[in-house]
């Protein structure tokens, strides 16, 4: 059990960081547009909100609704990233939103 579990949730948090990392540099990016950066601020405060689907105040449900929501808005946003943006003007960096269409 405890080995399926850690098979399964460790590739997921990893995807899960570079995830993260991923939308990070689509915000600062001027070319993303702007649904996607306003989405990105509501999952932000979304998880610092006090205002949940299951308050936080409730022991050990108002934290789950969090590990369960956050990382689903964040790949439903990932997914809608345009496949390559740049990152920073006059950088000739690029941001791939290919993370989640593998």
């Amino acid at each position: 059990m405890f080995k399926l579990l850690t098979s399964r949730l460790v590739p997921r948090v990893l995807l899960f960081r570079k995830e993260v990392v991923l939308l990070w540099q689509a915000f600062m990016s001027p070319h993303t547009p702007f649904y996607l950066k306003a989405a990105t601020a509501f999952v932000a405060f979304y998880l610092v909100s006090p205002i949940d689907i299951i308050s936080d105040f409730i022991p050990i449900l108002g934290w789950v609704d969090d590990l369960i929501l956050v990382p689903l808005m964040v790949s439903w946003i990932v997914a809608r990233l345009p496949v390559y943006a740049p990152a920073k003007a006059g950088r000739g960096e690029t941001i791939s939103g290919r993370a989640r269409r593998l």
